[in-house]
């Protein structure tokens, strides 16, 4: 398939290239086995390194020495096939310092490795499989050949009709055919399919409840983006969705709650503020509506702050 044993090994060989540079930052401890374990680790003696570490890490209450051990640990479990001590530290270190662009950088190979490694034992063990097709067709999808995606969605469909999250795909196919002002109902079929088949699918009913209020049926887009919310209530976006269709279609007193639990939701997004702001102004609510413009202003600053910081950050030829 698209992965190969060659990127496997290329990615551990990256690992274990960083860990001598690793090593020197790390705090000398004088006679603490945890410093022994990670200087094994430099050495490349990961099979004796990982039980020390391990066992000494609970034990570690100096931060920098706690970080380091950690990292030695995540590194070692990798490169000795040992998966479930590889994520579980790595998750521990994302919680602990969860900016920190080294821990980042480790977990983007990392996890990375994980999925060629699952992709690899699919294509091995089940070749047949729906879900070997299904793994091909959304890479053929990624890459833009979406007819050649289509085409394997369809022939899994055709051997077994009531399999979830195929017609779905179908339907995300179909709206990048359309694009931005193409026809839309060849996707709204396969959506309507995929509910048939998967009565849960949340995103097939925003999907539809998005095209509706394209198209300005406000009371279609309402049914689909209230089912949204109910399939899956941590659905933040179909509650934004909601409230601006019911103030749309006039009904502004009920789109007061879903636009309340959208910014409790997403504080941090300038628009939905905005919508209850809004709301709030046309039902009377004069100081919820001053509160929202305060607290929109206040997100929009705050969001302003992380692209500048960002921008000013990045690395320019």
């Amino acid at each position: 398939m698209i992965f190969s044993a060659r990127s496997v090994s290329s990615v551990l060989a990256m690992i274990t290239s960083l860990l001598p540079a690793f090593a020197q930052t790390a705090k000398p401890v004088a006679g603490a086995p945890i410093q022994h374990g990670i200087d094994l680790v430099a050495s490349g003696r990961c099979s004796e390194a990982l039980p020390l570490l391990k066992r000494g890490l609970p034990q570690v209450t100096d931060k920098p020495l706690r970080y380091h051990a950690e990292m030695a640990i995540v590194r070692c479990a990798m490169a000795l096939d040992q998966e479930q001590t590889a994520v579980d530290t790595l998750l521990q270190l994302k919680r602990e310092s969860p900016a920190d662009p080294e821990v980042l950088y480790i977990a983007t190979h990392y996890f990375s490795e994980l999925g060629i490694r699952a992709a690899q034992q699919l294509q091995t063990q089940a070749p047949s499989s729906y879900q070997q097709h299904k793994l091909e067709a959304e890479t053929l999808e990624s890459q833009g050949k979406n007819d050649e995606a289509a085409a394997i969605y369809s022939k899994i469909l055709s051997e077994d009709p009531k399999i979830p999250g195929i017609h779905y795909r179908l339907g995300q196919i179909d709206l990048a055919r359309a694009g931005a002002s193409g026809p839309t109902d060849d996707a709204k079929r396969e959506f309507q399919k995929e509910l048939e088949v998967d009565p849960s699918n949340a995103s097939s009913e925003f999907i539809l409840g998005e095209l509706a209020r394209r198209a300005e049926d406000w009371d279609e887009a309402v049914k689909h983006f209230s089912r949204a919310a109910k399939i899956d209530i941590g659905f933040s976006e179909a509650y934004l969705a909601l409230g601006m269709s019911l103030a749309a279609s006039g009904k502004v007193p009920q789109a007061v709650s879903p636009l309340e639990s959208y910014v409790k939701m997403q504080p941090e997004d300038p628009a939905g503020h905005y919508q209850l702001a809004l709301a709030y102004s046309r039902v009377g609510n004069k100081a919820g509506a001053t509160r929202e413009i305060a607290l929109q202003a206040q997100a929009a600053s705050h969001a302003k702050s992380a692209t500048d910081t960002s921008e000013g950050h990045a690395i320019h030829p």
